[in-house]
């Protein structure tokens, strides 16, 4: 089969744009990466949101990889989001640093990366963000669809911009953080925070960095992903290359080693800073903050709505998926939702494709 070969292109916005903390950026990037085709009337168009680590690079290979786009197998020709009918588009989120505008970028005003003067931004601020994007190639009509963190994009996206999205997947999320969620994007920021070479986020041009805060930081994260059955039938009590224990507090169990290889990985594509900001955008996000209730910020959308639950999810569980159903139910909205049994916790939006894909193709029909 021939490979999908792709590249990130990057959208300059030469014009202000006022965020949700009262600061502006008056001008910035968006990276992004399209796959199929804009019709004629530019109405079949599928807009990826990411989730948390994530970027613009969904599908295919960029030239010298080694592994495809995160969301490789659910998008190309005859996929979930089928390539052949869809002209679909992913683009990296405000604060992110894989293209767009984030804390690694150059301020043009200093000439230096912004660090921690980066304006801390909301999952509001990237959906306007995106929604230039989508200007850019002239688009009206869209479906937004995202697993986790892009889920909340997706939610929000239908709230904000009713008249654009007809219809609206939400894999695996929340229109909202519960307290647990936010403990634990709270332990990941102070791990960064708290390391030796954070230097108060200034150290781009430094020969240290925060590698430890960071990869303690998806350390913590990727404990949330997974869940209780995957991580026994994984890893159980089993040591790793040894029979007995050493008495001494090197890595000595296979979750434990597994835990740090995540961790070393993560911070050769991942940039602390963003970490902080994207997070603290994750825990401030209701979207029935503006409107008084979930019920009241659902009235304004248009949309036909899928909802994806995973049984074992325990970081955004299905009872969260439902409080969404209800709401939308309430306002009479158009609603599918499935549970999909699964032992992969939350990870499962990224690992359980085959079931996703059926019930995404039946939905889009």
């Amino acid at each position: 089969m021939t490979q999908l070969m792709t590249e990130t292109k990057i959208l300059h916005i030469d014009e202000p744009l006022e965020l949700d903390c009262g600061k502006v950026l008056k001008e910035y990037n968006i990276a992004y990466e399209t796959y199929g085709e804009l019709n004629t009337n530019k109405d079949n168009c599928i807009l990826l949101l990411h989730a948390l680590t994530g970027n613009a690079h969904a599908a295919g290979y960029h030239t010298g990889d080694k592994k495809p786009g995160w969301w490789n197998e659910m998008v190309g020709s005859g996929k979930a989001f089928d390539t052949d009918k869809y002209f679909v588009i992913c683009s990296n989120i405000l604060g992110g640093c894989s293209g767009t505008t984030g804390p690694n970028s150059i301020d043009p005003a200093t000439g230096k990366p912004y660090g921690l003067t980066f304006p801390v931004i909301t999952i509001e601020d990237s959906v306007r963000v995106q929604k230039k994007l989508i200007d850019y190639f002239g688009i009206k009509s869209l479906i937004a669809a995202g697993g986790s963190m892009g889920g909340m994009q997706a939610i929000e996206w239908s709230i904000s911009y009713p008249d654009y999205v007809k219809s609206t997947i939400i894999i695996a999320s929340t229109s909202k953080l519960s307290a647990q969620a936010i403990a634990f994007n709270a332990v990941g920021r102070n791990a960064i925070l708290s390391d030796e070479n954070f230097n108060n986020g200034n150290y781009y041009n430094n020969s240290n960095f925060p590698e430890k805060g960071l990869s303690i930081a998806r350390m913590i994260g990727h404990i949330t992903y997974l869940s209780e059955d995957s991580m026994h039938s994984k890893f159980a009590r089993n040591l790793q290359d040894k029979d007995k224990f050493d008495f001494d507090f090197n890595v000595e169990f296979q979750v434990e080693s597994y835990l740090q290889h995540q961790g070393q990985i993560f911070v050769d594509r991942f940039d602390a800073n963003s970490y902080l900001y994207i997070t603290k955008a994750c825990d401030y996000y209701d979207a029935s903050l503006k409107y008084g209730s979930l019920e009241k910020a659902f009235e304004r959308t248009n949309s036909k709505f899928l909802i994806i639950s995973f049984s074992s999810d325990w970081l955004f569980p299905s009872n969260q998926a439902k409080e969404i159903v209800n709401a939308l139910i309430k306002q009479g909205k158009d609603v599918s939702y499935l549970e999909i049994q699964s032992s992969a916790g939350h990870d499962a939006f990224l690992l359980e494709f085959e079931k996703q894909t059926k019930v995404i193709k039946s939905f889009l029909k």
